[in-house]
């Protein structure tokens, strides 16, 4: 197995940070009174749904699904495969999900449709990071966290082949094949 690529830092912790904070405030004042459904697409989101959950001000109740199109390649499949699907009913909840980044908009458009077709009584999109550059599919995002540049991205969850997730801040990393 070769070296990783040397990651260059394109946001810190404390920046990170500071975006999920106004996201919790923004979500806990407009589910204010209500006990949403957050569902998390693993396993890049998991790092900012456990941050953003412990900032909010309302109830709420977490649930995981597990969908790819990469596998251990940086070009998405254009396939979405359900891996781990839902456990919670989704039916008349207001469901919020939490995503660490919208690309191509392939994964996060199928879901959402997925969800649409089980009838929520609301559905918002709430992503850390968005690459608009790369937009296949169009993503209504109701919650922005930061727009980045079109480079790959890895660290606080985002991983490139498993490798990079813990780290705390955000990096680019340039030569992953």
């Amino acid at each position: 197995m070769s070296a990783p690529p040397k990651p260059e830092i394109l946001l810190t912790k404390e920046e990170i940070e500071k975006q999920v904070a106004r996201l919790a405030q923004e979500i806990s004042r407009d589910y204010q009174g209500k006990y949403p459904l957050l569902l998390g697409i693993l396993k890049g989101s998991f790092v900012f749904m456990a941050d953003i959950i412990r900032l909010l001000e309302i109830p709420v109740e977490i649930d995981f699904v597990r969908l790819s199109s990469y596998g251990s390649s940086r070009v998405t499949s254009a396939k979405i495969k359900v891996v781990q699907g839902l456990h919670t009913p989704v039916k008349g909840r207001d469901v919020l999900v939490i995503e660490d980044i919208v690309d191509t908009g392939l994964t996060v458009g199928y879901f959402l449709d997925y969800l649409r077709k089980k009838r929520a009584s609301s559905l918002k999109l709430c992503t850390l990071f968005n690459k608009p550059s790369r937009r296949i599919i169009p993503v209504p995002i109701d919650y922005l966290g930061l727009t980045i540049p079109n480079r790959f991205v890895v660290g606080y969850g985002l991983d490139y082949n498993e490798r990079f997730r813990n780290l705390p801040d955000l990096y680019f990393v340039d030569g992953c094949s």
